[in-house]
């Protein structure tokens, strides 16, 4: 008996601008001035890139440069015509060499840059900076597919985050609130759902939240899944299919705390399985009012049990500026708490009222002059605005304050 024939498959694993240029020689689409261009190009472009990534003076920068320069004609030709020569061989005919590495490398540039994560403290969008060349060293010699894959992830992740930014905005929250609170987009789009089914027009504090939960649990306790959660109007076409997902969870949710016959502030926030899914705008001093009332208590709930000088100074400013409470900042967090008093200023009265009613009796009178001397040497940096970079702000806080490095 014969074998049965069996068909052969070619691997070419030539690069992608290879296949490229070789298709669009081989139909015509590529001519001699454009292979002179290349070959012209080339070289200038591979000293670049090896000056902007090390050193133009050594060979092996320089063999790197090579494959990097390849790579990133690559990526742009292959991502942007999904993998189709014809298109690719045009673009190469109509474009410069350089041209479409630089293209590339925006590319990377992009990519990098896109959030991580939907956590709304830990993403900066200040776009490219030079820190991030040794990430884009690293991005220039990898392939369309880890591109891709990288690029779905983050994509994701970033349609999560402009949809909770642009629904908070909705519902009266600023995206610089947003990063102070420092809280996942999924948990802010959960609150706005459930916001927006109570017929609210702002995003709750603490007390209204639980409002809501307990007014949502006696008019829907038998039929979770009527829970109305509307889409938005305006809500963008690229960010349906994640808030959809999220607004599922929230459903899923409503299972158990539309049934449990536990209290909001134990549900939410002290069960592991739903601490952090939801979101409520903290207000330090009305929590300290209305959740522990005794002077002692409050106090140590707002210091930590810090009462050195710099603690307590930026705990007495967070509350001036209407922040929440903290008695150590991050530089981002400095940064953020001066734009926000440029924005809405300072009521230092909030401070010494917050002394007066919740300071060890004994110390009142020192903190609220500590508090008062340190108004009168800051406040004109603090809410200048010739400070545009805030930089002067920032370092007074960081000098007179608690701000880690």
């Amino acid at each position: 008996m014969s074998a049965a024939p069996q068909s052969v498959s070619l691997f070419d694993g030539r690069p992608f601008f290879e296949k490229a240029l070789a298709y669009g020689v081989q139909h015509g689409l590529i001519g001699q001035a454009q292979l002179d261009a290349i070959q012209t190009d080339a070289p200038k472009g591979m000293v670049q890139i090896a000056r902007y990534f090390g050193t133009e003076y050594l060979r092996p920068e320089l063999e790197l440069a090579k494959d990097r320069i390849i790579n990133l004609v690559s990526l742009h030709l292959a991502h942007t015509t999904q993998g189709d020569l014809q298109q690719a061989a045009g673009l190469l005919r109509d474009h410069s060499f350089l041209s479409r590495s630089k293209a590339g490398a925006d590319m990377l540039k992009t990519l990098i840059t896109m959030p991580q994560t939907t956590h709304f403290g830990l993403n900066e969008r200040s776009g490219f900076r030079d820190e991030h060349i040794p990430l884009l060293a690293k991005w220039s010699l990898r392939t369309l597919a880890e591109y891709q894959a990288e690029l779905a992830i983050r994509s994701r992740a970033a349609a999560v985050v402009d949809a909770a930014a642009w629904m908070a905005a909705n519902l009266g929250m600023e995206p610089d609130d947003l990063e102070e609170a420092g809280k996942d987009a999924e948990a802010v789009i959960r609150t706005a759902l459930l916001t927006m089914a109570c017929k609210r027009s702002a995003l709750p504090d603490w007390t209204s939240f639980e409002k809501m939960i307990l007014a949502l649990r006696k008019r829907y306790l038998a039929k979770p899944g009527k829970l109305p959660l509307t889409l938005p109007q305006g809500l963008a076409d690229d960010w349906i299919p994640v808030v959809e997902s999220v607004r599922d969870s929230v459903w899923a949710d409503a299972a158990k705390w539309l049934e449990s016959d536990q209290s909001p502030r134990k549900l939410f926030d002290q069960t592991p399985a739903f601490m952090g899914r939801y979101f409520w705008i903290e207000d330090g001093l009305a929590e300290i009012a209305q959740f522990d009332k005794a002077v002692s208590k409050a106090w140590q709930k707002a210091t930590g049990g810090n009462d050195d000088e710099g603690s307590l100074i930026t705990l007495f400013l967070c509350l001036a500026a209407g922040s929440t409470p903290k008695t150590v900042l991050t530089e981002k967090a400095a940064a953020t708490l001066v734009k926000k008093i440029r924005k809405s200023g300072l009521q230092s009265s909030l401070a010494l009222q917050f002394i007066a009613d919740n300071a060890p009796a004994e110390h009142q009178a020192d903190y609220a002059a500590m508090w008062t001397d340190f108004m009168d040497e800051a406040a004109g940096t603090l809410t200048s605005d010739h400070d545009y970079t805030f930089n002067d702000a920032v370092a007074l806080i960081r000098r007179e304050g608690n701000v880690s490095s």
